[in-house]
């Protein structure tokens, strides 16, 4: 099973830039100097997009337990370990920040016996009132299915999480994870498949103003992560591995002054037509994945919200 990427082949910004150049030299009254300062804000706001791609060191950096965290195959692997001896985990975050595009991690998750363990791939802003948007793999006891919650803040605000049933192993090899987003909505995709969208509704905060960053981690979840509490991490299974690799990040990446994610411009990739919503293929995936392996929606849990949260009653 499987789907065309949201995006077929990279957009560069050189010969838009000699176009502009070309034009900018026909407006009357306009001086070399302004030419050449229109035309670097233009090189600014067009470099942004360019995607990235390569080692984790070139991208990344460690930003926690450096001695848990192990790197392979020139740069191209990564490793978190949660070990038995420290009893910590690891994690890593991106050297960059974004505002809009899409972002592939490929990741194996921890074989075995992962019971207690939660490994998170996630967006954040890391600020006051932040935007963040997770994917957080929750540990099982072998032969279980693994959980993948999903959960997204905007403006300081969570609690929109989203529980879903892999339909693979996904210890047993590379599986890929994504995160689509632009002004209309974001898309959590898993192969290439769309397991969620949170749209973008006038009147409810979104993720639309702060870039976010890359990070990962695993750590000790055991107090909820497998079956809220009830099973603990048997430490005499670690170390808890989980590996990654052929991450992709084709986004705006934030620059000051000059807030050119948030501009219109001809890179600006995820702003086309065919960007901002699913097409019919891409919602039939979304509802297979609704109707056969959703296990939790915070907008029916009239437990925890005896009225529903207002996005939940807009018909998308």
């Amino acid at each position: 099973m499987t789907m065309p990427p949201y995006k077929s082949c990279p957009l560069t910004g050189s010969k838009m830039s000699s176009d502009v150049l070309l034009n900018l030299q026909m407006v009357p009254g306009l001086s070399v100097f302004m030419v050449m300062v229109l035309l670097l804000l233009n090189f600014c706001l067009t470099v942004t997009s360019v995607p990235v791609t390569g080692s984790f060191q070139s991208e990344f950096n460690i930003t926690w337990s450096g001695n848990n965290v192990m790197i392979f195959n020139d740069g191209n692997m990564i490793q978190l370990v949660l070990d038995n001896v420290t009893r910590s985990g690891s994690g890593f975050t991106s050297k960059h920040q974004y505002l809009f595009g899409r972002i592939d991690m490929q990741i194996k998750l921890v074989p075995g016996d992962s019971a207690g363990t939660i490994t998170a791939y996630y967006l954040s802003s890391q600020t006051d009132n932040h935007d963040e948007v997770d994917f957080e793999f929750l540990g099982n006891s072998s032969g279980d299915p693994y959980i993948l919650q999903t959960n997204l803040y905007a403006s300081g605000v969570g609690a929109r999480e989203q529980r879903i049933r892999l339909w693979f192993d996904p210890s047993s090899d590379f599986h890929s994870y994504s995160v689509f987003w632009n002004k209309y909505h974001i898309i959590f995709l898993v192969d290439n498949i769309p397991i969620r969208v949170y749209e973008n509704h006038l009147g409810i905060a979104f993720p639309s103003g702060q870039p976010m960053g890359i990070y990962s981690s695993i750590w000790d979840g055991d107090s909820w992560a497998t079956r809220n509490g009830a099973q603990k991490l048997n430490w005499s299974h670690a170390p808890f591995i989980a590996s990654y690799q052929n991450y992709y990040i084709d986004g705006c990446q934030w620059s000051q002054p000059i807030p050119a994610c948030g501009l219109p411009n001809a890179t600006n990739w995820w702003d086309g037509t065919q960007y901002q919503k699913l097409d019919g293929n891409q919602m039939s995936y979304l509802e297979w994945v609704k109707k056969n392996y959703m296990v939790y929606d915070y907008c029916l849990d009239t437990s925890r919200f005896p009225s529903p949260p207002t996005e939940c009653s807009i018909t998308n």
